[in-house]
Order: structure tokens, then C-alpha cells, then sequence
């Protein structure tokens, strides 16, 4: 019988998109904190909710402090030089091992149930990671951890929140974090669940110039439906670049994807 949180128990633990200000980064990591600016900004944003940091402390640390796995792990990393990418890697490893093998709360599961019926029947969505390091002045954690897209299924989406937690240990996360000095057991990771987006065409907008810098310049990526093969590297987009203030287009390329 799943557990379902007191309303105030479950305030703690789901926030709506559309609640969300930037101002609650460490209870929502960046990219919800982002997309809660974009709605308040007036953007048309896919609707959907947050599972919150509290979550994740909850799964890891039942008692209010670490448990001895992670304690052990977190002692390990300390210790390992960030050049030492094989014993990062094994560190890593066990860090997965330890999140997945925690499971989620009885309270928690509840709340993310309630929150996703509350989108629709059966819904599809996106279940996106967010990091409270993420998009630091120093460091940009754009893509270390996962995403999984069209999940159908209240199962379905507390096993991709799963994934999404053991994803702040992936190798290339923590050899990140190890390599700027970011302390592994300061980092959290809330979870998105957003509706997909039937989407004709979809890519990255970079309102400056990533390669000369120049900010009058946007560049867009993009490929037929979803953005993710743009975002993984899994294909050759369309590529255009656009003056900003214009709106002409100054250098256009078609990738290989088919329209």
C-alpha cells in the first residue's frame, strides 16, 4: 500500500513549475529554478511539477545523516585526486549502486503518484534531472546528469526519478565536480516531470555566439522532433545564425537530419 504525504508534508516535497522562483535553487536545483523564471517571465513552458531536493535527502539520508555507504564513498572521494579518473569511476560505480539499491520513501512515492495523476491520465512526460550545482558562475553542469523522455506510467516515472538521482554519480559528474572543487556532498538533485511536447522541430537557442562571443548573434540548432539527438551529439543539425536585432539570417546550414 503506497504511503500518500499530509498536504503540508507533500508542500515539502512537490512544487508546481509554476510556483517556482529562482530564489529556490537549493530546493529545486537550476534547471527548475530556471524554468520557474521562464513561466513568471510570460514563456510558454510545458506544464508539470518538481520533486524537490528533499526528496533525494530523504531516499539517502533516512535518519538525517548520510548513510554509512554513502558516508564511506563520499570519504573516498575526498581522498582521490581529480586526475585519478579510474578511482573517481569505481567511486562512482558504488555511488549509483548505493542510490538505486535505497529506493524511494513510501511519503515520496506518494507524492510524485498524486502529482503526476494530477497531469492527465497516463500521461507522457519528461523526467529531467536538476542539480543544485548546476550553472554555477564557474561551471556549467549542462548535460552531466540525465534525462529520460516520453515516460508513460506513474511506475514508469518513479523508476526514471530513480535513474535521475544515481545520474548526480555519473562518471563524467563526478570527475566534473572533482576537477572545479565542488565538494560531492554539498550537491542535491530534484527531479522535473514535465508533459512532452509533440514536437515538429526541436533544438538548442544560444542567444550569444558560442564560438566568437558575440552577443548580437544568436545560433540555433535544431533537427526534426525532438531536441535530444541535437543536445546528445547524435546527429548533424541545421545550423543558423541570426542577428539579433534584425532578425536576418547571416549564415545558414542544413544538417543531415530529414524533414
Amino acid at each position: 500500500m503506497v504511503e500518500h504525504a499530509e498536504p503540508r508534508e507533500a508542500s515539502r516535497l512537490i512544487v508546481e513549475l509554476r510556483r517556482i522562483r529562482a530564489t529556490m535553487l537549493p530546493e529545486v536545483g537550476g534547471k527548475a529554478a530556471n524554468l520557474g523564471e521562464l513561466i513568471w517571465a510570460g514563456l510558454p513552458v510545458p506544464p508539470g511539477f518538481c520533486l524537490t531536493t528533499e526528496a533525494y535527502r530523504r531516499a539517502l539520508q533516512p535518519d538525517g545523516s548520510p548513510e554509512p555507504a554513502v558516508r564511506d564513498i563520499l570519504r573516498g572521494l575526498e581522498a582521490v585526486e581529480p586526475g585519478d579518473l579510474e578511482g573517481l569511476a569505481s567511486l562512482a560505480a558504488r555511488a549509483r549502486e548505493t542510490v538505486l539499491d535505497a529506493g524511494i520513501p513510501a511519503d515520496v512515492e506518494g507524492a510524485v503518484r498524486s502529482a503526476y495523476s494530477a497531469l492527465g491520465p497516463d500521461v507522457p512526460v519528461a523526467v529531467r534531472s536538476s542539480a543544485t550545482a548546476e550553472d554555477l558562475p564557474f561551471a556549467s553542469f549542462a548535460g552531466q546528469q540525465d534525462t529520460y523522455l516520453n515516460v508513460v506510467g506513474a511506475d514508469a516515472v518513479l523508476q526514471a526519478v530513480r535513474k535521475c538521482w544515481a545520474s548526480l554519480w555519473t562518471d563524467r559528474a563526478v570527475s566534473y565536480r572533482a576537477s572545479n572543487g565542488i565538494d560531492h556532498a554539498t550537491v542535491t538533485l530534484a527531479v522535473v516531470v514535465q508533459r512532452m511536447v509533440d514536437a515538429e522541430a526541436a533544438g538548442v537557442l544560444f542567444t550569444a555566439n558560442p564560438v566568437t562571443g558575440r552577443r548580437r548573434e544568436a545560433v540555433i540548432d535544431a533537427n526534426p522532433g525532438l531536441g535530444e539527438a541535437v543536445v546528445s551529439g547524435a546527429v548533424n543539425p541545421d545550423h543558423f545564425v541570426v542577428d539579433s536585432l534584425t532578425g536576418r539570417i547571416t549564415e545558414r546550414r542544413i544538417g543531415t537530419g530529414s524533414w
